[in-house]
């Protein structure tokens, strides 16, 4: 359940663009604990979330409690404008970590859309590029293996660091892993295992780190 909204000394608006400054400001902030689930799949849509801190995981399952994540929103984003028509929630939508958002009701989002055709357009430009992600996603599913989904995931979200050395930072869990690119968490614990075998990646603690380029095939 969301904590109460809190009276921050320190705006957390101002990191936003322009653009969602003005929704932000008509919306209640909220707080949310790590793990805390803002929207289930299949309720009906009330509201969408913008982030003003924190980050989200947008995410689906089924009867048997697998599930795929569609994708991750930081600051400045904006989750839930797919109840904009007043049918059901198309997937859940959960805290990765403590997460402080704006919550808009669907009357007030409709209402800014008609008055500020600025914002209208780049949520059309949104829509339209969460549809192209959905469809290259599902290319991906159905055309490529899994160690090339895999790849592409840590290729994906390597940064180079001053050394020219590429890293990742944030903490990947084999089942995380598992998630995004559609397969078991036992198959991704097992290429990553060969990874690491073959020199070709070092993980100490959270981090994981490439010694050489990842081969195109395994």
């Amino acid at each position: 359940m969301p904590a109460p909204a809190s009276d921050s000394r320190v705006d957390p608006n101002a990191t936003l663009p322009p653009h969602l400054l003005k929704l932000a400001a008509l919306g209640v902030q909220r707080r949310f604990r790590t793990h805390a689930v803002l929207i289930n799949e299949g309720d009906r849509g009330d509201a969408i979330y913008i982030v003003l801190s924190g980050r989200l995981r947008a995410f689906v399952s089924d009867s048997r409690g697998r599930e795929a994540t569609l994708g991750h929103h930081g600051p400045g984003e904006y989750v839930g404008e797919m109840s904009l028509d007043g049918g059901l929630r198309s997937a859940s939508v959960q805290a990765m970590e403590p997460t402080l958002c704006a919550v808009v009701t669907r009357e007030t989002m409709l209402r800014h859309i008609a008055a500020d055709g600025e914002f209208a357009m780049g949520l059309i430009l949104k829509l339209i590029k969460r549809a192209r992600l959905a469809t290259a996603s599902a290319r991906s599913m159905a055309l490529l293996d899994v160690y090339t989904r895999l790849r592409q995931l840590l290729e994906a979200r390597a940064q180079l660091q001053p050394d020219g050395s590429r890293v990742i930072v944030e903490r990947l869990t084999h089942q995380a892993i598992a998630s995004e690119i559609g397969c078991s968490r036992e198959m991704v614990s097992r290429l990553m295992k060969d990874l690491e075998g073959g020199g070709y990646v070092v993980v100490e603690g959270r981090q994981l780190s490439f010694t050489k380029a990842l081969p195109t095939r395994w």
